[in-house]
């Protein structure tokens, strides 16, 4: 097969750090090379390099055999390399059509924009993908599942030779997944190569063509996909194994009802949504994109208000208005856009873990003890395993999940008795799940009541007492971890209007 990239012996570093040690990667034309490694392994700080983001230090990039040197992204997208970055880099006031084709928009006489054109071309795209989204929608108005979905369409509108997917599937359910992968089949049916990035495992052999793993920003080695088994590829990538079955959780006391949710309403959202958490319970909610999970989360929260519902904790009803009500109610929610709602990226680990509970280290006159506020931080991040130089570093300069960690860390310091965790592994690597997971179930035997909201239908089925089914805004039915499979959850997913029990086991 046709070799399309070829990069050999590539370094980079950046001041007191060795990003990348002589590493090796390469690409045939019309295959899945999928690049794995843990977070900090360099696998996007290579890809920077082959898109024009990043100069190399040394070594050197051929494509089609002839050596490259691009002097910026522009360059790299003109020789035909498109990159989907794993954050997301959208304008909220635009539309989709706008933030697809921007700078390239078509235009009729006299420079003027032709709207119907720029819709049309972006209602084109939309199809290809059989994704149900109006062009003209303002970015502000998605959720972040389906912001992913035009950043990977704003790609594809490149026609590009060379497509690096860097996360591409962290905040989509299993069957935007597999629209997705039957649009990379189609491109690599027509001979572009495309570099996949991901932390979900089971996607290697469903996509993948071959994988190279990194790690500690070395090539660890280059395997076949369907030859290799996930076992290896996770051990090449922490060194270690890791286990993938069900979690041991505990028992739960089912009359200590910690969260009561009845009969909650918001305009088209959430309709008549009811359930309950216990004491020690971790609460899965599973659904499609576009089920309302997250709506629910942000109302309880109080961060959209709601129309009707009533909210109880410990059998008590609270009136929660706003995040801070439900602060001061003892309930913590964790976003799943970690970096906009959920961390203030550009201060360091000390302020961020502080910042939910500021009083707690603020003198009479309003002065913070700085010196208090380092030892709380110091204490979360040797209990929590966070990696960082210190309590000083600036939190955007951790990998994600050790900033979802320090997320965790601000909560547990407000000492919260409900937790809301809204796709609280979303591009994090393997091992990092893997210690995320242990957070929960430690919190959950410590007595908080735990509600755990994601796409990932294997990560609820480990991690949950029971699974919470949406669809369409309903609750659609409520499953015992002993009955809970893929297909039961999908079966609840797809279904708009609930049975008789399933209602009654919502409001049980």
């Amino acid at each position: 097969m046709k070799m399309l990239v070829a990069m050999e012996g590539i370094e980079k570093r950046f001041p007191g750090v060795h990003a990348l040690k002589n590493v090796r990667f390469d690409l045939r034309v019309g295959e899945v090379h999928a690049l794995m490694g843990e977070n900090g392994a360099g696998k996007s700080t290579l890809m920077k390099i082959l898109s024009g983001v990043y100069a190399r230090n040394s070594g050197t990039v051929e494509m089609d055999g002839v050596q490259v040197e691009f002097s910026g992204p522009r360059a790299a997208q003109d020789a035909g390399v498109g990159i989907i970055h794993q954050e997301l880099s959208l304008m909220n006031d635009l539309t989709a059509a706008q933030n697809i084709f921007i700078g390239r928009e078509p235009r009729k006489s006299f420079g003027r924009l032709d709207e119907a054109a720029l819709n049309a071309e972006a209602a084109k795209i939309f199809d290809q993908m059989n994704l149900k989204l109006d062009p003209r929608t303002p970015i502000h108005q998605m959720t972040v599942a389906m912001q992913q979905m035009v950043e990977i369409a704003k790609a594809l509108s490149y026609r590009s030779r060379i497509l690096v997917m860097d996360e591409p599937t962290a905040a989509l359910n299993d069957t935007e997944i597999a629209d997705l992968f039957t649009i990379i089949r189609k491109l690599r049916n027509e001979g572009v190569g495309i570099i996949y990035i991901s932390h979900k495992m089971d996607e290697l052999k469903q996509i993948a063509d071959r994988v190279t793993v990194m790690r500690d920003g070395e090539t660890v080695g280059t395997v076949d996909a369907d030859d290799t088994p996930i076992s290896e590829i996770i051990s090449m990538m922490v060194g270690r194994a890791l286990g993938d079955g069900a979690l041991a959780l505990p028992q739960v006391d089912q009359a200590d009802t910690a969260l009561q949710v009845i009969n909650l309403n918001r305009g088209h959202e959430i309709k008549d949504v009811s359930f309950q958490v216990k004491k020690g319970e971790i609460l899965g909610f599973a659904g499609l994109m576009g089920a309302g999970r997250t709506e629910v989360a942000r109302a309880i929260f109080g961060a959209d208000p709601r129309d009707s519902g009533t909210i109880k904790l410990h059998g008590h009803e609270v009136d929660i208005k706003s995040p801070s009500d439900a602060v001061a109610a003892g309930i913590g929610y964790l976003s799943e856009d970690r970096k906009h709602f959920g961390l203030a990226t550009g201060m360091d680990v000390r302020a961020n873990v502080a910042m939910t509970n500021l009083t707690q280290f603020a003198s009479r006159v309003g002065v913070l003890n700085e010196a208090e506020m380092g030892i709380t931080a110091q204490g979360y991040i040797k209990q929590l395993g966070i990696r960082t130089p210190s309590d000083r570093q600036e939190v955007r300069l951790l990998s994600g999940g050790n900033q979802q960690k320090v997320v965790i860390a601000k909560w547990l310091l407000r000492d919260c008795d409900v937790l809301i965790f809204d796709e609280p592994t979303r591009g994090i690597d393997v091992g990092a799940k893997a210690e995320i997971y242990k957070l929960l179930v430690d919190l959950a035997e410590q007595g908080r009541a735990i509600i755990v909201i994601s796409s990932e239908l294997p990560e609820v089925l480990r991690l949950s007492h029971r699974i919470a089914v949406m669809c369409e805004g309903q609750l659609t039915g409520i499953l015992d971890r002993s009955e809970a499979t893929q297909e039961s959850i999908m079966k609840l997913a797809t279904q708009t209007t609930r049975a008789p029990s399933e209602k009654r086991e919502a409001v049980q």
